[in-house]
């Protein structure tokens, strides 16, 4: 095929989950439901939480953010979605293309950072409570969300930034219903080496470390733990962390999922129809996660959800 550069590409088709005319009624009314569920959701957790004194403390904080990020995750690949089903109409521009590939990257890489540090958070409140308030102050809460933002966006930016110096084919049509940075180098016509290398160096990097990061600190909180000689304490502090590792689990185990089965399968639409699991389902999952498993929510969301109503 005849290459052409990437000056010269002015939009990218969108292929979507199936060609299928019947189903995408039925797609466009399920992804349109899970949207609306995850901004309700999330944007409850959120006021719920800034309108309660008592969640007023660094876990709440991280969550809140989480929510944040979840809310503006799903509104970078879903309406987008929604649009080009209603209008018959798979096209996005190039520079949208790069700035949902750049969105979904920050959105990617600042969930990555915020679940490890409720991990820690977690790990200084049950194993070394005595100095909780001290190191889990207001500074260390507001540096480390910081860090996360500016880290998260550096790695966007790098990525986006050698997508731009990329070639592409004639044949711009991509298997996903939104841009994804490895769909957009399976496009490129020129040398993506440094692309790859970059992609597994963040991955090892970026996604190593936090993760390593919420590992060593639940082998130490469930070593605390098991020492405690109250069975109520014991209790107490599986509760608090239950919600965490739900929320944990099903993002990592999803996006494990999605690329380990992308290895073993050449169909790239089953691909995009995996992603929904770590691109869609947790951001709509993870307040109903941390609302009916934790107390310390399910009350003041009655509450908050009862003065809206009255």
């Amino acid at each position: 095929m005849e290459p052409r550069n990437q000056t010269d590409v002015s939009e990218f088709l969108l292929l979507g989950l199936t060609e299928d005319p019947e189903l995408q009624p039925v797609l466009f009314s399920l992804f349109l439901s899970m949207y609306l569920v995850t901004l309700l959701g999330n944007l409850l957790l959120v006021l719920a939480v800034s309108s309660d004194s008592h969640l007023h403390n660094p876990m709440y904080f991280f969550l809140s953010n989480l929510s944040f990020v979840d809310i503006c995750f799903s509104t970078t690949t879903i309406p987008n979605m929604l649009v080009s089903i209603e209008a018959q109409n798979q096209s996005i521009t190039y520079i949208g293309c790069l700035t949902q590939v750049c969105f979904v990257l920050v959105c990617t890489s600042l969930e990555n950072f915020l679940l490890a540090s409720v991990a820690y958070d977690r790990y200084v409140a049950i194993c070394h409570p005595l100095r909780y308030t001290i190191i889990m102050n207001l500074h260390c809460c507001g540096l480390l969300s910081l860090l996360s933002l500016l880290t998260s966006i550096v790695n966007a930016l790098l990525h986006s930034l050698l997508v731009l110096h990329l070639s592409f084919c004639i044949d711009l049509e991509i298997p996903h219903f939104f841009c994804e940075l490895a769909q957009i180098l399976k496009l490129a016509c020129s040398d993506t080496c440094i692309n790859y290398i970059l992609v597994y160096f963040v991955a090892t990097v970026w996604g190593g470390v936090p993760l390593s990061g919420i590992i060593f600190s639940y082998t130490q909180i469930f070593s605390s733990v098991l020492r405690m000689p109250s069975v109520s304490a014991k209790y107490k502090a599986f509760s608090t962390c239950g919600s965490h590792l739900s929320v944990v689990s099903l993002f990592y185990g999803t996006i494990f999922g999605v690329y380990i089965s992308s290895a073993f399968t050449h169909f790239p639409r089953k691909i995009a129809v995996a992603s929904v699991m770590y691109s869609v389902v947790p951001q709509m999952m993870n307040p109903f996660i941390y609302s009916l498993r934790n107390r310390d929510t399910r009350g003041p969301l009655r509450t908050f959800i009862s003065r809206i109503l009255s």
